[in-house]
């Protein structure tokens, strides 16, 4: 009588699953018990404090017929779509300079992923400094000499949030830099040794043959990216504090100032939902994209 001799694949590292358990359990509880709880409750009146009277779809009526919620998320598209395509376009360029095994790359790897290490509030108030015109870059320049110079984004309505995309930029073009490399220094030579053989040009290489080849990289990089967009906040309150005005307003920040400063939960957990959801947007195409297809091989 033949038996399975394959071991049971319930105890196959044991050891790294129990290691494992109680970061699965705490996941659990903390992440998936508090995002139900945040969509049950966005369901309620709840004020001060949380209360079971469900009004049903009252709070996201209310959301997204709020003018703040609306700048909030204008404000949120603007900055993610300028974000993405200016990291993505300077992270590759700069990733494609360090992979040509330049003296003195750690040098530059390191200057370069340097503002990566600073936390968002240090960074939004340095670049306050730079940015104010009463003491920054506009008021040194005016002291050298050139008094007609004006470099005053902080202060205006429609120039706030690319005050906001510098600050942003600076610090995370690094980050994505880094993934780039990594992804071009898993290219096999053997790929650049043909294509210099046959005579094309390495730009052409690069859109042809590299950059498909990194699909893996792109993705995660663009959901890394995107879902620190969504969640952008201490950035903005170090900075401009959501201001002038709500020219520089984030969803984020509505979100806290519902929940902590106007005492109104329900909307602020309304709020926190479409948040999530939109996480969600992202994040169900990458898992497809990088998990689906497997099971069908």
């Amino acid at each position: 009588m033949a038996t399975d001799a394959r071991p049971n694949t319930l105890f196959r590292n044991l050891n790294a699953k129990l290691a494992a358990l109680p970061m699965i359990l705490c996941t659990m509880l903390i992440f998936v018990g508090c995002s139900l709880w945040t969509i049950i409750y966005s369901f309620t009146s709840s004020k001060a404090l949380p209360v079971e009277k469900f009004v049903g779809f009252a709070q996201y009526e209310r959301l997204f017929n709020t003018s703040r919620w609306v700048q909030s998320v204008e404000n949120i598209m603007i900055y993610g779509i300028v974000a993405l395509i200016f990291s993505f376009v300077v992270g590759f360029i700069l990733a494609a300079f360090l992979d040509q095994k330049i003296r003195f790359e750690n040098t530059f790897r390191t200057i370069f992923l340097y503002p990566f290490a600073l936390s968002f509030i240090v960074t939004g108030v340095v670049w306050q400094w730079i940015l104010d015109p009463s003491l920054g870059l506009q008021e040194t320049m005016r002291n050298l000499g050139w008094e007609n110079f004006t470099f005053d984004l902080i202060s205006g309505k429609d120039t706030v949030i690319y005050a906001l995309l510098m600050a942003g930029l600076w610090q995370g073009t690094g980050f994505v830099m880094v993934l780039m490399l990594a992804g071009l220094r898993g290219i096999d030579d053997d790929i650049w040794k043909a294509v210099r053989i046959e005579g094309i040009p390495k730009w052409k290489t690069y859109i042809v043959v590299v950059i498909p080849m990194m699909r893996g990289v792109l993705i995660t990089t663009l959901v890394i990216v995107s879902a620190g967009i969504v969640k952008l906040y201490d950035l903005v309150v170090a900075l401009t504090n959501g201001g002038p005005g709500l020219s520089s307003e984030v969803p984020a920040k509505y979100v806290y100032d519902f929940m902590f400063s106007r005492a109104n939960i329900g909307q602020g957990l309304a709020a926190s939902t479409v948040m999530l959801a939109t996480v969600f947007i992202i994040l169900i195409p990458w898992i497809y994209l990088e998990y689906g297809n497997k099971g069908k091989k």
